[in-house]
């Protein structure tokens, strides 16, 4: 009949005075499961973890359904377990806590485990093999399983950190994005109104009063109507965020045949020369990526130098994305303002050089960003600007592989 080991009493025995703790410092508590059917082995292991400076308590489980109880019932920082047990084999454990989803060190303690069995039950999920013979290695081995653990709960505690934190910005992102929408969107009647009536205002009295009042009455409506620019220009701000993005299959080069098109009196007026070479197919939602080559190109043409706009228009297959690249001959962007031009209202020129309100820019980095890609602005040799962002691939159809062979 074997002998109960179910719960032992880890207070050292007598005759063992002389067996004492490695290290000066405080015993570190350990609560253990051994999983031993001899008597002997069970205070062979006890004796050694006394003297590797643990403060020991310990449970037995002899049998599977021992194992289970034991492990749903209690909380243990370390499972000792022989290999082989007259019942089933202690290293099935292993299965045991990966079914019930528990992360427990488990150090094999075997009198004999061939080196094949051994890498084998590491990759099963042991932490560690020791042999009976070679207990010294026990304690050190058990110190850096704790400290494993410990470094994966720590790993685990950041990542559910950082995933409260990004769903909490996404949140507030969300609520942003629609207070944006709803506060623009409500502003737009009471201000059309205060437009439309400073303006016949200024139609029905301009003349009739002193020029002092002639000057007011023209910045009353020009500061109406550069609000009501400035809030169309937020309400499509935040329509990229609200918007789904329906990526698929999409030919680039017809995207910036549809910008151009859209463009086609800018163009006309500035004889800007737009040229491309080598566009792919990739995967985008083509009225949000026509939005951004339109934009890219207004740029061009809106900040061109002396010369007549030149405008060229590439992509380079990188890993897996594609780069593109949107270079001018126009009078170029400082590179301490390289960051800047990509906020929403900021802008680098006074309004009396150009026109608009600094939010072209913002919307392309935005959809860009939505696309899982990057926009950036890099140096170039010659004078002008030199836009690229980067957007995934997309496996074309043969006939588009020709085409763009």
């Amino acid at each position: 009949m074997a002998e109960d080991l179910s719960t032992v009493d880890s207070a050292t025995p007598a005759g063992t005075d002389s067996i004492k703790a490695d290290s000066g410092n405080a015993a570190t508590k350990l609560r253990v499961l051994l999983v031993e059917d001899s008597p002997a082995d069970v205070e062979l292991l006890l004796l050694t973890l006394r003297k590797g400076g643990f403060e020991v308590t310990s449970d037995v489980a002899q049998t599977a359904e021992e194992f289970t109880s034991r492990v749903q019932t209690a909380s243990y920082d370390l499972i000792l377990a022989d290999y082989n047990l007259p019942q089933w084999k202690g290293t099935e454990a292993l299965e045991i806590l990966s079914r019930e989803n528990l992360d427990v060190p488990l150090i094999v303690v075997t009198g004999y485990l061939g080196e094949e069995k051994a890498v084998d039950y590491i990759k099963q999920g042991a932490t560690d093999c020791v042999l009976k013979d070679r207990m010294a290695r026990l304690s050190p081995s058990i110190r850096r399983a704790l400290e494993e653990k410990r470094l994966r709960q720590l790993r685990r505690q950041a990542e559910e950190e950082l995933a409260h934190k990004v769903t909490e910005l996404a949140r507030s992102n969300a609520e942003l994005e629609q207070f944006a929408y709803v506060a623009s969107h409500d502003l737009q009647e009471p201000l059309r109104m205060i437009a439309s009536y400073t303006q016949l205002l200024a139609d029905r009295y301009r003349g009739q009063l002193d020029e002092r009042a002639d000057k007011y009455i023209h910045y009353a409506v020009d500061g109406a109507v550069r609000m009501q620019a400035l809030i169309q220009d937020l309400l499509k701000f935040s329509r990229v965020g609200r918007a789904e993005i329906e990526a698929k299959i999409t030919e680039s080069r017809a995207v910036v045949e549809q910008a151009l098109n859209n463009l086609q009196v800018a163009v006309n007026d500035s004889g800007a020369v737009v040229s491309w070479i080598g566009l792919p197919v990739v995967m985008a939602d083509s009225s949000q990526l026509t939005q951004v080559f339109q934009n890219l190109i207004a740029n061009a043409i809106k900040f061109r130098g002396a010369e007549i706009p030149a405008i060229q228009i590439a992509a380079e297959k990188k890993d897996s994305e594609w780069v593109f690249t949107v270079s001018d001959n126009g009078i170029g962007i400082p590179a301490e303002n390289w960051e800047d031009v990509f906020v929403i209202f900021r802008r680098l020129h006074a309004r009396t050089e150009y026109a608009g309100n600094g939010i072209g820019l913002a919307i392309c980095k935005k959809i860009i960003q939505r696309h899982r890609g990057k926009l950036w602005i890099e140096a170039q040799a010659k004078p002008g600007c030199c836009f690229k962002f980067t957007l995934p691939i997309a496996v074309s159809s043969p006939a588009a592989q020709k085409a763009h062979a």
